[in-house]
């Protein structure tokens, strides 16, 4: 079974080898600065990590202890895909911390300010979390970004 995988395997990059395609993606800005309509060229450097049309507030300040430890746990680990990102919302008449998913069915959690777990919103098999906080993406208010990886 291995020595047919290994023969499809290089069927297929003989076969594409003979295609001769070269792919380029220059990143760097045209030598004048400006971009014209004639340019093909892009302006900025190419990323893999999605760039969203809103982008919240940074919040930098208060961090209660617990959430600088998690924090320097993430930054210990190597970088996740997607990013972490910490938010600080309003959501059943407290503030709470939601912190993303590290991938795929992972969950997801909401912590209160004493660093407890809450619940975990929204990821799992399911894609709905364990089901405590149903609720929170309709009713979570005042999102402010606390934290994302900077690697």
């Amino acid at each position: 079974m291995r020595l047919l995988s290994f023969a499809a395997a290089l069927l297929l990059t003989s076969a594409c080898a003979r295609q001769q395609v070269s792919v380029t993606t220059p990143t760097s800005a045209p030598p004048s600065g400006q971009v014209s309509a004639t340019d093909a060229a892009p302006t900025s450097a190419n990323t893999v990590d999605p760039v969203y049309a809103h982008i919240p507030e940074s919040d930098t300040t208060h961090r209660p202890q617990w959430l600088k430890a998690r924090i320097a746990a993430v930054l210990a680990e190597r970088k996740r895909n997607p990013i972490t990102r910490i938010f600080l919302y309003d959501y059943r008449g407290q503030k709470v911390y939601y912190v993303s998913a590290p991938c795929c069915d992972q969950f997801s959690q909401v912590f209160d300010t004493q660093g407890t777990l809450m619940c975990n919103p929204d990821g799992g098999i399911t894609g709905k979390g364990d089901g405590k906080c149903p609720d929170f993406e309709k009713n979570k208010t005042n999102e402010k970004l606390v934290w994302q990886d900077p690697r």
